[in-house]
């Protein structure tokens, strides 16, 4: 995807002893990025949500391990730098695949052998999800058309929750994938954004990446979806997810349960779009995915520009309340009309799953 005509990954290597990414704490109102030379760095990064989003974290710890297997490529150090950043983000299953994957690629190799395999492995995943993305894309744009076939001449409206775009992957995205590809397709579209309280990402990043490929949209509070759905302006829904289990059932930033329902009250059409690396094939009920709680700062005060163009912190709620900040919520597979794969598309039953990824079966 491109700013102001210029090309970007969300993540990239620079020479081999470093990698950028971009500040999404900065965004919408600058556009910053960030070198990143060593684990921590990487750590910090993933926990402070300077970048975010299920695969590009993945990515992001790929290449955080990468550096660290430049200082020391024992076992030992490979597994703790591998505990260390797999704690930074507990929901989204992707940190944890990417980093056992590297983790896999390594331990029987030569040790004098391991950082250039550690940064050329990195670079894989990153390239994969870059891969994943744009068949997502492909296959959701299928049904896109065909709800377009289905009012000719009219714009078709979609909803979408949190930011499942490029920034929240490595390029292209899941959930905003398909928007874009129809986009481009000349298929006249709108976008209802979420404002997705508590961080804004929807306000904030989704806005901003919409805006910059020319995407109409509409922010809306996070409490009007489902509103517009009753009003019959909404054609269908778009999410993406941190982790799905085996039976189906997703975590999806808070707030998505809740649209999930309203659209099943409204027979709008909720999708999920996600690349396999999401899937959690050890779990089979959402009660099980861990819930990230986060601070309640985020809840109770919110950043800004002040007229004079500068940015701040402040506060939006009574003194002295305190907040609930649970980061994630679960929507159950019956709420799930479909998903949106870089494999094709499928019912959210542990049946559907099964048909695009066979040989995941048993696991």
């Amino acid at each position: 995807m491109k700013i102001n005509g210029t090309h970007y990954r969300s993540v990239w290597p620079i020479g081999e002893d470093a990698f950028g990414i971009i500040d999404q704490t900065k965004l919408p109102h600058e556009f910053a990025t960030l070198t990143l030379r060593n684990a921590e760095a990487a750590a910090h990064a993933i926990l402070t949500m300077q970048t975010r989003g299920a695969p590009l974290i993945g990515a992001v710890g790929a290449y955080g391990l990468a550096l660290a297997v430049r200082e020391d490529a024992s076992d030992e150090h490979i597994q703790k730098v591998v505990e260390m950043l797999a704690e930074t983000r507990p929901t989204a299953i992707n940190l944890k695949w990417a980093l056992w994957r590297m983790r896999g690629a390594l331990l029987n190799q030569p040790c004098e052998a391991r950082a250039a395999l550690a940064w050329q492995e990195a670079a894989t995943i990153a390239d994969e999800d870059v891969a994943m993305s744009e068949a997502i894309g492909r296959n959701g744009l299928k049904i896109i058309r065909d709800i377009a076939a289905r009012k000719p001449g009219k714009t078709v409206n979609i909803l979408t929750h949190c930011n499942a775009g490029w920034l929240a992957t490595v390029d292209y995205g899941t959930a905003l994938a398909p928007i874009y590809l129809a986009h481009d397709d000349g298929i006249s579209l709108h976008v209802w954004v979420d404002e997705t309280r508590p961080r804004n990402q929807g306000a904030s990043l989704t806005a901003f990446e919409l805006g910059s490929h020319g995407v109409d949209h509409t922010i809306l509070a996070d409490n009007a979806g489902g509103h517009y759905m009753q009003a019959g302006e909404v054609d269908m829904v778009i999410v993406g997810t941190d982790r799905v289990t085996a039976h189906g059932d997703v975590a999806n930033k808070i707030g998505t349960y809740l649209k999930a329902l309203a659209a099943r009250d409204n027979n709008v059409p909720f999708y999920v779009a996600l690349p396999s690396s999401t899937i959690d094939w050890t779990l089979d009920s959402g009660r099980d995915i861990p819930i990230e709680e986060r601070s309640e700062d985020e809840v109770l005060k919110m950043a800004g520009r002040l007229p004079d163009g500068s940015v701040a912190i402040v506060e939006i709620a009574a003194p002295g309340s305190g907040a609930a900040n649970p980061g994630f919520d679960v929507t159950p597979a019956r709420l799930v009309t479909g998903f949106i794969t870089e494999r094709g598309t499928c019912a959210a039953t542990p049946e559907g799953l099964r048909s695009l990824f066979p040989h995941k079966a048993g696991q």
